[in-house]
């Protein structure tokens, strides 16, 4: 990718904010949740991630989180199927000895310009992994959580705004926004905070992967305030904010890291 995509934030001073939790972040090997693995490892916890296909990425996140000292376990398999998603709950409670922080981070998306043509596999196959799989995560891990916990959903500018090019997409993003804001409500009484993050366009491998033209591509971020796409360095520190003590009075937010887009909200 060019610009390469940047994960370590070395300017990151870490506190010890997440001492000794134990985390499951969903498409945690690449992007924002890789981002979001390195700083959590570097606060003290244990991760999990899980990832749909690329074995080299997830081992390169493994590698990148165990050189910050923590551990990191790899879960390979397909978010929007239910069974898996209880499989990935299980064996990390059983390996890393708990849960404490769901982050609900895996998505795909595909450009289309026009919605006619937008076939019905990738309709399905687009809401049962960016929110159907979440809400399948959301459900096992639940079980395990206790007061104290926290549940992340990553949603995105485009929950508010729209995107012609991506319907699909942004129809689950809008989903995600208000499965956060309901499911905080439910469990605000068992003392589990649920919250999102809205990123506006970060330089991801999603990206290109997409299929956006080149001419898209090249102005990613250009109509932010700031003129620029972020990084997900840049987008990783909400994520711990929001687990952290710092965020204890939080739920049903959601932190918008968008470099200054006019949202409407």
């Amino acid at each position: 990718m060019n610009p390469s995509t940047q994960f370590l934030a070395p300017w990151y001073k870490a506190a010890g904010k997440l001492s000794s939790k134990k985390v499951l972040i969903s498409g945690g090997d690449s992007g924002i949740g890789r981002a979001v693995a390195i700083l959590y490892a570097r606060e003290g916890a244990d991760v999990a991630i899980s990832y749909y296909s690329s074995d080299q990425d997830a081992e390169d996140t493994r590698k990148l989180v165990e050189a910050e000292g923590r551990r990191c376990l790899l879960l390979k398999g397909d978010v929007g199927d239910k069974h898996t998603c209880m499989q990935w709950v299980e064996r990390t409670v059983k390996e890393l000895g708990g849960l404490d922080v769901l982050i609900n981070n895996a998505a795909t998306q595909q450009y289309n310009d026009k919605f006619e043509t937008l076939k019905e596999e990738q309709i399905l196959r687009t809401f049962r992994t960016n929110i159907i799989g979440y809400m399948f995560l959301a459900q096992a891990a639940l079980p395990h959580l206790k007061p104290g916990s926290s549940i992340i959903n990553t949603h995105s500018v485009v929950s508010y705004k729209g995107s012609s090019g991506i319907i699909d997409y942004a129809s689950t993003k809008g989903a995600i926004n208000t499965f956060t804001i309901a499911l905080a409500q439910q469990l605000a009484e068992r003392g589990i905070r649920v919250n999102g993050v809205a990123p506006g366009p970060i330089w991801t491998p999603l990206q290109p992967a997409t299929g956006w033209p080149a001419e898209k591509l090249e102005k990613l971020g250009q109509d932010t305030w700031l003129g620029r796409a972020g990084q997900p360095e840049e987008v990783a520190p909400a994520y711990v904010f929001l687990a952290a003590e710092d965020g204890r009075y939080m739920t049903g937010a959601t932190i918008d890291v968008n470099g200054g887009m006019t949202v409407g909200h």
